[in-house]
């Protein structure tokens, strides 16, 4: 036993029923996904070549950024990374699509009315995408209310239904994409957005006493164990922990619960880099993302704790949550600062050789 586990809330049932019957009434409700990936219409445009071209990184081999407004956005900070190669296995397409998912989060400010947390779903054959605002559905009174999902997200994992959003030292949420729906009343009480995603679970950080909480700063599909579970990790600087724990997952893509009611991790590493901004395992090694800040381009590490080798700027400034993608063997990554904002892919066998070619044991 490793101390940490989560705790997960009760499920959102008449809270979302009750939400997708009122957005019923005027037109709006849930949407099957494959409506909704059929209806992307902002489009994005492919990384520069050329003199600029050198600060995406001397490791990219494919980048595409947003459209103006999004590039420039000082509200708006992308910051974690999956794709619908860790929502299902074999060729890793989701209705036929290649998709990656980031998550964004509002920064604190005055004017912004606490917009909270969006996901935004990209095609990546078309490079077309939409946001959706994450919700959080409450009933009072047999009345449905809904607030933003007030957290940093600073990495997701998208598995078979669901959608895991790290949210620091709360824990993470979960949200299913089977809830995903259209607000025409809505979207002007949500900041503009018509299409909103609720909040289904909530999964606690907790500890036994004596034991520090996990702060679950970013996270990622697991693939050093079969079948795939979940790897969550620590941000952290100075004196602070930097652990990397390994969560079994579900048939269903749930953290799996113990007979205590709680999910416990199967292995907890305590050994993680300093500044690590997202992490995933490839074989039996680790692949780890470092910012240098906004100017700087980026570093990725790989190998295990005590012996990581660094890849000096192979990703632009600004790198945060990574995912690794099987079929096309590629590591996608996200920057978050205005104007120097692109989501990039690196070949993995250009910084990590696939150190076991079947699953055993988690790193470390």
């Amino acid at each position: 036993m490793h101390g940490v586990h989560l705790t997960r809330t009760a499920e959102n049932v008449a809270e979302i029923d009750t939400l997708a019957a009122r957005l019923a009434r005027g037109g709006g409700g849930r949407v099957p996904l494959t409506d909704f990936l059929a209806d992307l219409r902002t489009t994005g445009r492919r990384g520069r070549r050329g003199p600029l071209g050198r600060l995406l990184g001397r490791k990219v081999r494919r980048s595409f950024t947003w459209d103006a407004a999004d590039r420039r956005d000082p509200l708006w900070w992308p910051q974690g990374i999956t794709s619908s190669a860790d929502a299902v296995d074999g060729p890793g397409l989701v209705e036929g699509r290649r998709v990656l998912v980031v998550s964004w989060y509002a920064k604190a400010a005055s004017h912004d009315g606490g917009q909270g947390s969006r996901l935004t779903f990209v095609d990546l054959e078309t490079r077309r995408y939409r946001h959706v605002l994450l919700v959080v559905p409450t009933l009072r009174d047999g009345e449905v209310h809904l607030e933003p999902l007030r957290v940093h997200a600073g990495g997701i994992v998208w598995r078979g239904p669901y959608l895991h959003v790290a949210a620091t030292a709360r824990g993470f949420v979960t949200v299913r994409l089977d809830d995903l729906m259209w607000a025409p009343v809505e979207g002007d009480s949500m900041f503009g957005y018509r299409w909103v995603l609720p909040v289904r679970f909530t999964h606690k950080a907790a500890a036994d006493d004596g034991v520090e909480r996990l702060r679950y700063s970013f996270l990622s599909l697991d693939r050093s164990v079969e079948p795939p579970g979940l790897l969550a990790g620590e941000y952290g600087r100075r004196k602070q922990t930097r652990r990397l724990a390994h969560y079994p997952l579900d048939d269903a893509g749930l953290p799996a619960l113990g007979e205590d009611g709680f999910a416990r991790p199967a292995t907890l590493d305590d050994a993680g880099l300093a500044g690590m901004q997202g992490a995933v395992t490839v074989g039996s090694s680790y692949l780890v993302t470092a910012s240098h800040g906004p100017w700087t381009p980026g570093s990725l590490h790989a190998g295990r704790p005590g012996a990581f080798r660094r890849h000096r700027w192979a990703l632009p400034m600004g790198p945060e949550d990574i995912t690794w993608s099987p079929p096309d063997d590629l590591l996608w990554t996200v920057t978050e600062h205005p104007r120097r904002r692109w989501v990039v892919a690196v070949r993995r066998a250009f910084v990590a050789p696939l150190a076991s070619s079947s699953p055993g044991a988690p790193p470390g």
